[in-house]
Parts: C-alpha cells; structure tokens; sequence
C-alpha cells in the first residue's frame, strides 16, 4: 500500500488558527514600532505643556493676585482630571479604537490652551486649562500606553520603556522653552502657540496609530471589584501617597529656585533636569525590566524618590536642587515606565487600558490634594521646609506600603 504525501493528504488549518497565525507574526514587528514612535509623540506633546506649569506659576499669580494654593490648584485639577477620565479614556479606547479618543483630545486640549490665553480671572482657569489639558492628557496616555503593551510579546518592557520616555524629553524641552517664550510674548500668548502646536501633534498621531493585532473587548471590571484585589489595593494606595509628593516639585522647585537667587530660565531648567533624569530611568529600567524583577525595580523606584526628597529638605543651593531634580527625576522615571509592565504582569495586557485607568484615579486624588495642601503649608509657616517634608512622608509611605506587592505576582502571568 503506497504511504500517502503528507503535503497531499494534510488537511488545511482552521481559519482561526490562521488568523491568529498571521496576528502572532505582527507583534514586535517594524508595524510595532511604529506605534512605539507614536506613543513617544503623543505623550511628548502633553506632558512636555503640562509639566512646564511651574513656568506659568509665578506670572500667573503675580497678574491675578492670587496665592500659592489657589495658583497651583489649577495644576492639580489638571491632574486630578488627567487621572480620572483615563479609566474611561481607557475603556473607550478598547471600545471604539485609539484613534477616535486620541483625536477628540487633541481637539478639546488645543481649545483649552487657546481659551485659557483669554481668561480674566483665575478660576476660569480651572475650566479652560485644567479640564482641556487634564481631558487631552488623558486620551493620549492610557490609549496610548495600552497599544503599545499590545503590539508587543517579547520587547513588551522595552517598547513601553521608550513609548514613555516621551514624558521626560517633552518635560525637557518645553518647560524652559515655555519660560523663554514667558520672557518674550507673555504668558497669555505662550498658552495660544502651545495651543496650536499640541493639536497639530495629537491629530497626527491619532492619524497614525492603530488597534494591536489582537483586538481587546471592553472591561467588566469596575473600582470595588479592582480595590478587592490585594495587589490592586497596595497598588491604589501606594498611587495615592506618591502622587501627594510627586507634584509637589513641578509647581514649587521653579519657585523655590527663583526665591533663592535663580533666574527665571535656569529655574524652569531644573523641571527639565527632572525630565532628562526621568528619560534615563524609563529607558535603563524599561530594558534591565525584560531580564529581571520587574516588581523589585519598581519598588526601588519609589525609595529613590523618597531619597531625593532628602536632599531637598537638606539644602538650597542650586547644585543640591540638581541633584533633587537627576535623583528624584530618575525615580519617577522609572516607576512611570515600569507601571504598565508591573500592570501585565499581576493582571495581564487583555484589559490593560481600563486596569490603567481605574488605577490612576488614586493619583489623581493624591495630585488634587498635594500641591495645594504644600501651598497652604508654605502660606502658613512663610517656608518652604514643611512642605517638604510633608512630601518626604507621603513618598516613603508610599514605598512601604508596596513591599508586600511580590507575592501576589503570577508565576506564570499570559497576557
């Protein structure tokens, strides 16, 4: 009996297991990167306008009259909604695709910029600014992030290591250019020509990005459920307290710098410094977290921003606000490029943008309360060293409170 050709007689594949064939192939593909340069835009753009307040602040509140705390409140609302709004940023993004939150952001961030240049009392800013930048945030971010975290199987902690290094370049080059564009047309018109830029880069962007190859369905998972998981629940916490510290330096440390003999420049410069720093701990960390402990990176993440409020409390030179800004840019740097990875491994990538966004509300929360209490703090004592040290404590609290996080982590965690 002559053997049957196997290459005749074999049956063809299911349609399904081809389809899922061909998707396997387009994770960490040339297509892959592509959406990595995208996030990197994206998150440049925003965050880069966002984190150049500090060099808003003093002009701000000098022209209105106002002080420290109701100044930086506008901050803080542009966080606190930031944070919020990316739980359903994310869920919609899962939902209807990138592209279409991506691009409905740019639009409303560009309309905020541009209405804020307008404003003839304060508290409109908390309407024009905070919510059109807190909103366009949000939209670039978490959509952004969990594409990225879906394009990718292997490369996966790389990949987001360079996606959120757009923060800390965006944070290096706007705030002192922010500060000279301050010095020459004034703030008001600073806000129309980062108005314009911020739309034309997110419309781009959203022109450009993609689903990942395996397309995600909605989340079921809602804040009560979430806050049941122990590992969410240190998580959540540990969001909250940092976030009380983290914001701190980004409305004060130009401030601080300026008091203490600083021009106008070189104090913004200290926000980039914190920016470059970070770009250095998202990249390093991103790759060194492919070959290790992601979770113990991340944990030493928060004691070095801890550390680095030590060496603010301890001194106002200009060399020491350096040093507070390498160390504790380096920090959140890292912890921010290492979240998503800590996010897929306990929880995995299938929902990884409505996981995100439940996540960041804790942050915003922290962020609405921290800057202004620091105002308050600053107002009442005519020092900045309590404040300080307030954000000291809430930044080693929020390192303790994650050192149990390792045993809740999957041996084996699939997305």
């Amino acid at each position: 009996m002559p053997i049957a050709d196997p290459d005749i007689t074999a049956q063809p594949a299911d349609a399904a297991e081809i389809d899922a064939a061909v998707a396997l192939a387009r994770f960490d593909s040339p297509r892959s990167w592509r959406m990595v340069a995208v996030a990197f835009v994206a998150m440049f753009a925003v965050y880069g306008i966002a984190y150049s307040f500090g060099a808003f602040f003093k002009p701000m509140a000098a022209e209105f009259g106002s002080g420290r705390s109701s100044t930086s409140a506008v901050f803080s609302i542009t966080v606190f909604v930031w944070c919020v709004l990316g739980w359903p940023a994310g869920h919609l993004s899962d939902r209807f695709g990138p592209r279409v939150v991506v691009g409905g952001g740019a639009l409303v961030m560009g309309a905020g910029l541009i209405l804020t240049a307008f404003i003839d009392r304060l508290w409109l800013g908390y309407l024009t600014y905070s919510i059109g930048v807190g909103i366009g945030v949000a939209t670039a971010y978490v959509p952004m992030v969990a594409v990225v975290g879906g394009w990718f199987l292997l490369r996966r902690n790389t990949a987001l290591g360079i996606a959120v290094a757009g923060i800390g370049c965006g944070t290096v080059l706007v705030a002192p250019a922010a500060a000279a564009m301050i010095e020459r047309l004034g703030w008001r018109d600073t806000y129309l020509v980062l108005g314009a830029v911020a739309t034309a880069m997110l419309l781009g962007c959203a022109a450009i990005v993609e689903r990942p190859p395996v397309h995600v369905t909605p989340s079921a998972i809602d804040v009560r459920a979430a806050i049941r998981t122990p590992a969410f629940g240190l998580l959540y916490l540990n969001s909250f307290l940092s976030s009380m510290a983290l914001f701190v330096p980004f409305v004060y440390l130009p401030a601080f710098a300026h008091d203490h003999g600083a021009t106008r420049i070189a104090s913004a410069a200290l926000v980039s410094i914190i920016g470059g720093a970070s770009v250095i701990g998202r990249l390093g960390l991103g790759a060194i977290a492919d070959r290790t402990s992601t979770i113990r990176l991340y944990q030493g993440c928060y004691l070095l921003l801890a550390a680095s409020f030590v060496l603010w409390l301890t001194g106002s030179s200009y060399a020491t606000m350096v040093a507070f800004a390498i160390a504790m840019g380096a920090g959140y740097g890292g912890f921010v490029a290492l979240s998503p990875a800590v996010l897929a491994e306990l929880f995995g990538v299938a929902r990884l943008g409505t996981v995100m966004g439940i996540l960041y509300t804790s942050g915003g929360v922290g962020a609405l309360l921290g800057p202004p209490i620091a105002g308050m703090i600053i107002d009442y004592t005519g020092s900045y060293r309590w404040a300080i040290a307030y954000s000291l404590a809430g930044a080693l609290a929020s390192f303790f409170i994650l050192l149990p996080l390792a045993r809740y982590a999957p041996r084996d965690r699939r997305a």
